[in-house]
């Protein structure tokens, strides 16, 4: 069995899972086992074809590639977030064909095989709404108890939402996925929009390292620049990337300087407030904490660990 830790990745390849992934591919400390691909930033197609592509940029061929569900359980998709990523996910560069395909076995099969081959050593990382993990949940209610731990990006804690006014997008793209996991595990980790908000990137310092003369830097440059235009235009001086974020926790859990430990909710019913993750901050409803939630991350590792994926120095 290898030293290394076992790290599943959950994701929709849109810009920032694309960092993430480099982050994560860029790690000596873990292994990436899968990546397990649903629809979100944007449709199944070019999800698949993205993660194929990060591997390949990340040389890295050897990692299987799990597509998954191309639609929330429940209801109709909502509006995706091809405005921000572009129509394929990555910038709309026309990027070549990735070499190789995804794995027959679908993600949410995946997870539960590789929970069983990594048993009681997995972190699995979702990156993208919780589709896939929701529906390995149903098939296998033990799963939690097989993974070591559940690092989630998603949510907005104190309900600053980015899809609607109250809810982040991962959460907002199926509710009803987000109710089974976030319920179905006793405990995770949860780095959510807001903690996005507070650890941005100075838009010049992310030019400067985009400038390296690496591959990586040079791919990434690319299809970041439709998405680093609109963030500049309408969020200010700083670039945010929730995904990273999330790895950068995942991969080095001590660089967290603050969390909480609080009961969080989903809501899927409200006419206002479907997609809201509510938080019992005076722990009112005498729920157990199941979240620990990230509050303040080392911003200096984590620009550390951005630029180093990006071998950027």
């Amino acid at each position: 069995m290898s030293d290394r830790i076992p790290l599943l990745i959950d994701t929709d390849p849109g810009v920032d899972d694309a960092l993430a992934l480099l982050m994560a591919f860029n790690d000596s400390r873990h292994e990436v086992v899968g990546l397990t691909i649903a629809a979100g930033n944007v449709g199944l197609g070019h999800t698949v074809r993205n993660a194929l592509k990060l591997r390949e940029v990340a040389g890295q061929p050897q990692v299987p590639v799990f597509a998954g569900c191309d639609r929330p359980l429940v209801h109709a998709p909502r509006e995706d977030a091809a405005h921000v990523h572009g129509r394929d996910g990555f910038g709309d560069v026309g990027y070549p064909e990735p070499a190789g395909q995804a794995e027959p076995e679908h993600a949410a099969l995946a997870i539960l095989r590789l929970s069983h081959e990594h048993a009681g050593r997995l972190v699995l990382v979702a990156l993208g709404p919780l589709t896939n993990l929701a529906l390995a949940l149903r098939l296998d209610p033990t799963l939690p108890q097989r993974v070591a731990r559940l690092v989630v990006m998603g949510g907005a804690v104190s309900a600053h939402g980015n899809i609607t006014p109250v809810a982040e997008f991962n959460v907002g793209f199926d509710p009803e996925s987000a109710h089974v996991v976030l319920s179905g595990f006793p405990k995770y980790d949860l780095a959510d929009w807001e903690a996005t908000l507070a650890h941005g990137f100075h838009h010049r310092e992310v030019e400067k390292w985009l400038a390296a003369d690496s591959p990586r830097a040079r791919f990434y440059d690319a299809i970041s620049r439709q998405t680093r235009l609109w963030s500049e235009d309408r969020r200010g001086d700083h670039w945010h990337s929730a995904d990273a974020l999330a790895m950068a926790w995942a991969l080095e859990p001590d660089g967290a300087l603050e969390t909480a430990e609080r009961p969080v909710a989903v809501e899927t019913e409200g006419r206002l407030t479907r997609g809201l993750t509510a938080v019992d901050w005076n722990r009112q409803t005498g729920a157990p904490d199941n979240a620990r939630i990230l509050l303040r991350y080392d911003q200096a590792r984590f620009d550390a660990r951005v630029r180093a994926a990006l071998a950027a120095g």
